[in-house]
């Protein structure tokens, strides 16, 4: 697999395939079995054919490696994250047609549904639907407009929030006051979110599509969503009449979320083409291609880097903290923090977050150029070839003011002019230069040398840097490690018994194939049996592989599998949540 840009590599982590515990794959095994019984006929027609060409099984958690092999046969690739990655991260890997698959398994306390990324639902979830040409085009297209959303600092903050709280939730040392203080802090900081930003928008879209879509008919809709195939609990209950079902237009980003709950309303679209259409419908109304003042209002409430797109092609990538308008268009900008100057999406040598460490700040519009007592006309100064400029006395080594038609004025030394490939400038280097906006002092000489971004008006603006791997680290790209489990002796001998399983359910496999006797699986059987009654009476999902075990072996009258019936029997009694896996499990141990 070619390499992922720096940025990104340092997401990427070794799945550990050996740190899966025999439980671990004894539920993945439970969960896809429900899936597959459910899904093959609730679920968009590709998604079984889907979990055969990514290289997904039934009763073994995939290897990435093979996924990534099987993903390349149709364009995409795939690579193991830890848990939560940023926002902006996960949505540049799927610009790139990279899928994230987080490597973490859910815990068999919540196989219904986890807050948390895991493999079920990165692999099982977000990897069938790829098949699917049209969806496949509809995601990266997707990714590449999302990348390019503005995200607030409140995003952030929010992110972060449930992020902690969907990993306590996951994690079993985590204690129910833990929970419920994170709880609170994700409710504080979303009753308190001032504006709901591009980011959130887009959110909205891809939570309401990718994880949680519908399509095809309302009365009778087809499951796509990864949020829904990876979850037996989610998708049931999106198929039952109390979820409501409502086609999907671009009013769906009026529906906010909740990560950690099911949804009361489900979107269904008609077809994958029309994903395409309303992601263009939005598209429309972001600052990335709308450009001007509504657009530098968006990032200036952001309080987060983006970056500003001049007409000259100039790209201005830093914390935009105000500006000043004239006649309904910019006429200054002014950066708080390290800011990066760049063209194409490549950082302008010399002008890189060192050298603009502390801020930046610029005129925009059309200026007169004034030298040698000779004043020009106004020109957008982007647009004049070297020559012209020179014919003005714009030009390094002369003292020149420059009249911007907002009311700027620059004064000071050239000592440098930059242009871009096609020869447009792009900066203007002045020393002992001097910027007022009327009685506004904007620029003093003795801050240092000024350079000037030369453009008429802001084309464009949108989220995070131009150029991400040599800007370094912003804050929306911090790196999250969901710590590795330790096991205490009691829990190894637990995964012993269910390692012991699995192996005999192998052997009974191919003994039944074989038509043999097999006395000594039986005796094998009852000993199990015995253990697992002795060590872990109330662990139903070990009962179920018993009994499984037992089934195919033909013993359902056999004393110690009586025994085993009777104890599956009191926890379902006991337990009314793993009364419902018991159903389940038996359900598709008639009919897998």
């Amino acid at each position: 697999m070619s390499r992922l840009p720096p940025h990104l590599e340092r997401y990427a982590v070794d799945q550990d395939y050996a740190r899966y515990t025999p439980v671990d794959q004894s539920a993945w095994r439970h969960i896809m079995r429900q899936l597959k019984s459910f899904l093959s006929e609730h679920a968009h027609p590709c998604y079984l054919e889907g979990l055969a060409r990514t290289g997904i099984e039934t009763d073994s958690i995939p290897h990435i490696e093979v996924m990534n092999d099987k993903l390349e046969k149709f364009g995409w690739r795939a690579v193991s994250v830890s848990g939560f990655i940023p926002p902006a991260a996960f949505m540049e890997l799927q610009s790139l047609g990279v899928l994230p698959i987080a490597s973490d398994m859910r815990s068999v306390d919540h196989l219904l549904y986890t807050p948390a990324p895991d493999i079920v639902h990165e692999a099982a979830g977000h990897a069938p639907i790829l098949v699917d040409p049209s969806f496949a085009s509809y995601l990266k297209s997707y990714a590449q407009v999302a990348s390019k959303a503005i995200l607030s600092r409140e995003d952030m903050e929010q992110y972060e929030a449930i992020r902690v709280l969907s990993d306590m939730k996951e994690d079993p040392g985590s204690t129910p006051w833990q929970i419920q203080q994170a709880e609170k802090r994700l409710k504080y900081l979303t009753d308190a979110m001032t504006d709901t930003s591009e980011a959130a928008v887009l959110g909205r879209m891809n939570w309401w599509t990718a994880e949680y879509g519908l399509i095809g008919d309302l009365k009778n809709p087809k499951i796509f969503g990864a949020g829904l195939l990876s979850s037996i609990g989610e998708s049931r209950s999106a198929m039952s009449a109390t979820v409501k079902k409502i086609p999907l237009t671009i009013d769906c980003i009026q529906y906010a979320y909740d990560i950690t709950e099911q949804q009361p309303q489900l979107f269904v679209v008609d077809t994958f083409e029309r994903l395409g259409d309303i992601l263009e419908e939005l598209a429309r109304k972001m600052a990335f291609r709308r450009g001007g003042v509504e657009s530098l209002e968006k990032a200036k409430r952001a309080k987060t880097v983006n970056t500003i797109e001049l007409d000259s092609g100039l790209q201005i990538s830093g914390r935009l903290k105000d500006f000043r308008v004239a006649a309904g268009e910019a006429a200054y900008l002014s950066f708080d923090g390290p800011t990066q100057l760049s063209l194409l999406g490549t950082e302008i040598a010399g002008q890189g977050v060192d050298h603009h460490h502390h801020g930046f700040g610029s005129p925009l519009g059309r200026a007169a150029v004034e030298f040698d007592g000779s004043r020009s006309s106004a020109f957008a100064l982007a647009s004049l070839t070297p020559g012209e400029l020179e014919r003005i006395g714009f030009k390094s080594g002369n003292t020149v003011s420059l009249y911007f038609e907002s009311g700027v004025v620059v004064q000071g030394r050239v000592t440098k002019l930059i242009f871009s490939s096609s020869e447009n400038l792009v900066i203007a280097t002045l020393e002992q230069a001097r910027a007022t906006h009327g009685d506004h002092l904007l620029f003093d000489p003795a801050w240092g040398v000024f350079d000037m971004a030369i453009g008429a008006n802001v084309a464009s603006v949108y989220g995070g840097p131009a150029d991400r791997a040599r800007f370094g680290a912003t804050e929306d790209f911090t790196k999250k490690t969901i710590p590795r489990r330790v096991y205490e002796d009691s829990v190894l001998l637990r995964h012993q018994l269910y390692s012991d399983v699995a192996s005999l359910r192998k052997l009974v496999s191919e003994a039944v194939s074989k038509s043999s006797a097999s006395p000594g699986l039986e005796v094998k059987l009852r000993q199990l049996v015995d253990l697992a009654s002795l060590r872990c009476a109330d662990d139903w999902l070990l009962m179920t592989d018993l009994l499984e075990v037992a089934e195919n072996l033909g013993k359902n009258r056999d004393e110690s599998v009586s025994r085993l019936l009777d104890n599956i029997q009191r926890i379902a009694l006991e337990n009314p949540t793993a009364a419902l896996h018991i159903a389940d499990a038996r359900k598709t141990l008639h009919h897998p």
